[in-house]
């Protein structure tokens, strides 16, 4: 299974029309749009999971640089997620820095 990132897309964009485009080039195992957590709005890409490498690569090199709704989408491999706790800290040490607030 390979998950890819899919971004640039147009905010109206739904999973259903995700699952349309990529079902082209194989299964497709998941689709998660990215929304802001505040608003519920769409952030403009998501990630789609492939039941095989060869069907996510295939839908890379079709699918990148596609036009969908007047915009040029980007699709890549995702790259694997940080631990919490890494993309949290702010130096050696794991713990956060106050010293660039303006309070």
């Amino acid at each position: 299974m390979s998950k890819l990132f899919v971004g640039n897309l147009p905010f109206a964009t739904t999973e259903a029309t995700l699952n349309q485009l990529f079902s082209q080039f194989g299964t497709v195992q998941s689709i998660n749009m990215i929304t802001d957590r505040y608003t519920n709005r769409p952030r403009g890409f998501a990630f789609v999971e492939m039941d095989s490498d060869t069907a996510a690569q295939n839908a890379i090199s079709n699918l990148n640089g596609y036009e969908l709704e007047g915009r040029q989408i980007v699709v890549t491999l995702a790259r694997p997620q940080k631990s919490f706790e890494k993309r949290r800290s702010t130096g050696k040490t794991g713990k956060r820095s106050f010293r660039s607030r303006s309070w």
